[in-house]
């Protein structure tokens, strides 16, 4: 199956399109979208295709000027030469972050990396791109298959170890990953300032969402807000509650630490020391709480 077949296959279900950006853009069914010029190439949860935009004359052989990947589409402007360079993932990065990040801060690091080799336009928002089915564009395929992240990392010397050590940038994949850690950080404390019901939870996650995104310096489309908002909110608020957290903070009586600790009982050590940490405590309080070493509540700090 032919990469152009298969952007139009993960085509969102109702992507936004036009022809002119000076017009704005549309949201209409993929049957419709698909003839636009300009398209969204990805939903707001999964990311199948990276995209890079590059504003050079030779921007179609760039790529291959630099030592980069071949893209598997290459869609040009044939009025000036300027173009989209497009990937294939072997397996979509899932963007609606739901508490395993990992994939997703390797992906944001090799994008990055990526466009750091490309030297592709930062201010880039990824939301649509040149549409390689519509013939307005000269269109090449040069890669047939999919790459996987290691696939692409090797281009830029990039292991899952290295990109853990690697600061996350305000770019691509990269603000996903910023947005989650601000919003969880600020909702691990917010949460325990009233309790408050789901519905006014998420209205609260959502608007504070809202205000670190717009700090960005392309803020990412609200669809994608939208879905860290709601899955940090279900998070906190299913495992932040009164009954758990209430015996944390009051841990300095013997039965609320007994009551913290039956509670608990489920949880191996490690969770246990993670919740904790997250909901505040010090690391010397969790090496007392769990009769631990220093070193270990280090190690569950940085995973957590």
């Amino acid at each position: 199956m032919g990469c152009i077949k298969l952007f139009e296959d993960y085509l969102p279900k109702r992507p936004y399109h036009t022809d002119d950006l000076i017009s704005g853009l549309k949201i209409n069914k993929k049957e419709k979208a698909k003839l636009a010029r300009l398209v969204q190439p990805n939903g707001p949860t999964h990311r199948y295709w990276m995209v890079f935009d590059l504003d050079k004359s030779n921007a179609g052989m760039h790529w291959d000027d630099v030592g980069a990947p071949a893209p598997n589409l290459i869609a040009r402007n044939p009025a000036n030469g300027h173009a989209h360079l497009l990937y294939l993932l072997q397996t979509p990065v899932r963007t609606a972050i739901d508490g395993k990040t990992a994939a997703l801060r390797y992906a944001a690091a090799v994008e990055a990396g990526l466009r750091s080799r490309l030297g592709a336009d930062r201010g880039y928002s990824g939301l649509i791109c040149k549409n390689p089915i519509n013939s307005h564009w000269i269109v090449h395929q040069w890669q047939a298959d999919p790459y996987t992240l290691d696939d692409l990392a090797d281009y830029i010397d990039l292991t899952p170890e290295k990109a853990k050590e690697k600061p996350i940038e305000d770019y691509g994949l990269g603000r996903n990953c910023m947005l989650f850690d601000q919003l969880r950080a600020w909702a691990y404390k917010a949460i325990r300032q009233g309790w408050p019901t789901y519905e006014q939870w998420l209205n609260a996650c959502l608007d504070r969402a809202t205000g670190y995104n717009v700090n960005f310096t392309t803020p990412l489309d609200i669809s994608e807000v939208k879905h860290t908002a709601k899955s940090v909110a279900k998070w906190t608020h299913r495992n932040f509650n009164r009954g758990t957290f209430d015996d944390y903070v009051a841990r300095t009586h013997t039965s609320e630490i007994q009551a913290f600790r039956g509670k608990q009982k489920g949880k191996t050590k490690r969770e246990r020391g993670i919740i904790l940490l997250e909901a505040g405590a010090t690391i010397k309080e969790v090496m007392k709480e769990l009769n631990v070493s220093r070193r270990t509540v280090f190690y569950w700090r940085k995973q957590a």
